[in-house]
């Protein structure tokens, strides 16, 4: 994932800071508990493509 790209993405929903999970292959909004996947190097920001976060994730465990 590009780090440029990552400055200024944001979370489609509250349009907050958005943290990468480079395991995950995921982008992490913790604020509305939402993970958006990253699909051969693209981000996929659609709502609808969103998993939401389990509590320890959301927690950042």
């Amino acid at each position: 994932m590009d780090k440029k790209l990552l400055t200024i993405l944001a979370c489609p929903i509250c349009k907050g800071d958005l943290n990468y999970d480079k395991e995950k292959q995921e982008l992490i909004c913790r604020a509305d508990g939402v993970a958006y996947p990253v699909r051969e190097g693209i981000p996929v920001m659609l709502e609808t493509e969103a998993r939401t976060l389990t509590t320890d994730e959301k927690l950042g465990k």
